[in-house]
């Protein structure tokens, strides 16, 4: 398809390959992304135009990025296309009326809440760029009720991203692990009433088209080192998730020392090994509180010897993450339940088990004018200690378990805890401070295993006596024999350069 002005001049087409087959594709939501120069957000500004171009004054999109200042790049990009079709840009609104009279919008989506601002527009296109931006899908989710035409135009959701950000978790799930090579249409259905007080099943379907650097052939040809520019800005994990589009690498990630291969022990083997049913081991819970948002409940052994499990060498003092539940509806999303429930849940799972306490985080036992959650849950039978929750030193102590020593890692998970493998590698930096994690990201298992380890703390320093061995001891460390010694040796010391000696 070809944009043409009034003197039907070809001022932009699509490239071959993904960039066609997103302007030409019907599903109602589309995610297009993977690699970086894919030409996301050309792409983009291509669907509008097609969009635009087909439906005239009917026609009512909007961009979204997370942060206003983000938008900045794609703005760009419009006034360098738009005015050659005699559109107009108004700068105080940011929308552009196109010559025919449709209609696109800027804006930004910084706080969940900030979708309710639009209840009640109408759009016939939404375009969320860089969607792993966003640490929720919540905001998004909130849009779609803003997709109607009155006019009947077929409406639509298009996003873009790449691999990594806060929100990676919820991308990934909803978009590529249905289908990780793309073009496979997923549909979700349900059924509506019909004004003859039947019903009729209704679908909306989403699909993912993959962009790879090499799909954007003009950035190849006007750019031919940009390839090798992306080769040396970074590591190998970094640089494949950047040119493949790879989702199972995050480079950067907060806990850059995760990694599956040795820290997922599989629970057939924590069986195998005699562990599941040890009753020597120390066998502790903790607990991360949450309701709108997930709660996480970890359940954690503390190895009283060296271990083999499997291809796993375990030593003693390791913790092992054993088993978890996650109370959570969707993405980031919370069941809800109430202390008591939650209570009764966790020791129904714990049944028959010897647990010696539980820690928690220390919120839970504020008082808002009644009997705090970890009261609630104590009526229960359900007891919980005040956890440690410094975030930074508590970062540095998971991370020297990660580590361990001598290349054998001193924490590990059964990989039935599956949400738990699923966010912590994901989790990001916070940008205002590189020493803790994005708090928006989906971190409720992590702060529950800092909970837990920060309880048994695992310290790779040396021991004082080995630390301070090369420096000289204070006066206040000095027994009084030595420091009589002390200062016979710098009498003599003065004596030798001829300087007068003052105790």
């Amino acid at each position: 398809m070809h944009i043409n002005d009034y003197k039907q001049k070809v001022i932009w087409q699509p490239q071959p390959g993904s960039q066609t087959d997103l302007l030409e594709c019907p599903v109602f939501e589309v995610f297009f992304g993977g690699a970086r120069g894919g030409g996301k957000t050309e792409s983009s500004i291509g669907d509008w135009l097609a969009h635009s171009n087909k439906y005239g004054e009917n026609a009512i999109g909007i961009f979204f990025r997370r942060k206003l200042v983000q938008l900045s790049e794609v703005i760009a990009r419009t006034k360098q296309i738009f005015p050659k079709i005699g559109a107009r840009y108004n700068e105080q609104k940011k929308e552009w009326i196109m010559a025919n009279g449709a209609r696109l919008k800027f804006a930004y989506l910084e706080h969940d809440s900030d979708a309710e601002e639009y209840q009640g527009h109408n759009y016939t296109r939404i375009y969320i760029e860089e969607a792993t931006n966003f640490p929720s899908p919540v905001p998004i989710n909130k849009l779609r009720a803003c997709l109607r035409s009155g006019a009947g135009v077929p409406v639509g959701m298009r996003l873009t991203g790449n691999p990594g950000g806060a929100g990676h978790n919820w991308v990934k799930a909803r978009y590529i692990d249905p289908a990780p090579e793309g073009y496979k249409i997923i549909k979700e259905t349900t059924r509506i009433p019909t004004e003859d007080g039947g019903w009729k099943t209704v679908s909306l379907s989403r699909v993912f088209i993959p962009s790879k650097v090499g799909d954007n052939q003009l950035l190849m040809k006007n750019d031919p080192t940009y390839i090798l520019r992306l080769r040396q800005s970074g590591s190998e994990a970094l640089v494949r998730a950047w040119l493949e589009g790879d989702w199972s690498i995050i480079d950067g990630a907060f806990f850059s020392e995760f990694s599956e291969e040795k820290h997922i022990i599989p629970a057939i083997e924590w069986k195998k090994c005699g562990m599941a049913n040890n009753p020597q081991l120390l066998r502790f819970r903790a607990f991360d509180w949450g309701s709108a948002k997930p709660f996480s409940v970890g359940w954690y052994a503390m190895t009283d010897r060296d271990y083999e499990i499997g291809r796993f060498f375990v030593q003693k003092g390791a913790l092992v993450k054993y088993r978890e539940w996650y109370g959570a509806s969707g993405i980031n999303t919370g069941l809800k339940m109430t202390a008591d429930k939650v209570a009764e849940g966790i020791l129904n799972r714990e049944a028959g088990e010897r647990i010696r306490y539980g820690v928690a985080d220390p919120a839970i036992f504020i008082r808002d004018g009644g009997m705090s959650i970890a009261e609630t849950m104590a009526i229960v039978g359900c007891g919980w200690r005040r956890a440690d929750n410094r975030r930074q030193s508590g970062w540095e102590v998971m991370r020297q378990r990660l580590l361990g020593k001598e290349g054998h890692p001193m924490l590990f998970f059964l990989d039935c805890c599956e949400d738990t493998i699923r966010t912590i590698p994901t989790l990001q930096h916070d940008e205002h401070d590189m020493e803790d994690l994005d708090t928006e990201g989906e971190d409720h298992a992590a702060d529950e295993t800092r909970y837990a380890i920060m309880s048994r703390p695992h310290i790779l320093t040396p021991r004082p006596s080995q630390l301070y061995n090369n420096y000289p001891k204070l006066p206040s460390e000095m027994t009084i024999n030595e420091l009589i010694e002390r200062n016979r040796k710098k009498r003599l010391a003065m004596a030798d350069t001829g300087e007068d000696y003052m105790e």
